[in-house]
């Protein structure tokens, strides 16, 4: 892989250890600072939920951080290409369902990516 699609799934590995952190261990106390809850009790009763969700981000990230560490690069661009898929639908399902912020933050760069990593 060349050096500006590695630097792209980097950071797209690093947002999702990011989102990793945030939805398991941050959820109560940072939760409550960048989203509105409908109840007080939101982010206790949404913590294991949350967590799961935290735990499918950093599955993400591995797979990402994995594709980087191949030293084949038929192999790298491969696996490259199906976790930045995944990253891709997930993005897309995320502003769909619950806020389109999530396009901007997730879709859209894994989008770039992976169109690089199949036609560049």
């Amino acid at each position: 892989m060349d050096t500006i699609i590695k630097i792209l799934v980097g950071i797209i590995a690093f947002q999702h250890l990011y989102f990793m952190w945030f939805e398991m261990f941050a959820w109560e106390s940072r939760g409550k600072k960048l989203f509105k809850a409908p109840s007080k009790s939101f982010f206790k009763d949404t913590k294991s939920m949350a967590a799961n969700q935290g735990l499918y981000n950093g599955f993400l990230a591995a797979g990402l951080i994995w594709s980087l560490l191949l030293a084949d690069p038929i192999w790298s661009r491969h696996i490259a290409i199906f976790f930045t898929a995944c990253v891709a639908v997930a993005g897309i399902y995320g502003a769909i369902s619950v806020n389109k912020i999530i396009l901007y933050l997730q879709g859209i760069p894994a989008l770039v990516t992976l169109g690089l990593l199949i036609f560049g």
